[in-house]
């Protein structure tokens, strides 16, 4: 049987001020998702199954105030899955996995 945490996908996230505002984001933009927040004191895992996103105008929303994507890059110390980073959203998904 394969591993379930195989399929897992996501940011892990620096403590900061914002790092809870940038989870809600997350969990906004993936309403369809079973988003999972584990809370390790010095960083945050964020993961869900397959694909995950985050789009600036969500994190706006929820930090409110102009966001910039590489603010988001610079609380990353690491990621599971494959990443693309762009101007208006992030996005984590399985190796293979077409875009969504």
């Amino acid at each position: 049987m394969a591993d379930p945490n195989e399929t897992l996908v996501g940011p892990v996230l620096r403590m900061s001020e914002e790092v809870e505002r940038i989870v809600d984001a997350i969990i906004e933009d993936n309403p369809d998702e079973d988003v999972e927040v584990l809370d390790r004191g010095a960083y945050v895992r964020v993961h869900c199954h397959g694909y995950m996103k985050v789009t600036r105008a969500a994190i706006e929303r929820n930090v409110g105030r102009a966001y910039p994507m590489r603010l988001l890059e610079t609380m990353m110390s690491s990621w599971a899955g494959r990443i693309h980073v762009g101007t208006d959203m992030i996005e984590w998904r399985l190796k293979g996995r077409d875009a969504a």
